[in-house]
């Protein structure tokens, strides 16, 4: 289910969900992983932020969510086009892993 888009990015709930509320954003653009970022990529990975943050509020996570990037095998990614996870709707544990 797409819950946000725009021309930099689009959200949608995630079909394996780790949380009450699990939503992922994603950039238009094609960047496999957070670590091939480039310095000309600032203004879109401050656009994936506030839309997070949009997101979420859109979503109700008026008491807190936790915003995740996993990068590498090492960092649990699977699907190698960057994307941010919200996760939400309960007490996140720490430490996450």
């Amino acid at each position: 289910d797409i819950v946000y888009e725009d021309n930099l990015a689009i959200a949608f709930k995630d079909v394996n969900p780790q949380a009450p509320v699990h939503i992922l954003v994603i950039p238009k653009q094609p960047i496999a992983q957070l670590s091939d970022a480039e310095s000309q990529d600032h203004a879109l990975m401050g656009h994936l932020l506030l839309t997070a943050k949009r997101v979420a509020e859109q979503a109700g996570l008026t008491n807190g969510y936790r915003l995740v990037i996993n990068t590498g095998p090492d960092g649990g990614q699977t699907v190698y086009h960057l994307h941010l996870h919200i996760l939400g709707g309960r007490q996140m544990q720490w430490p996450p892993g």
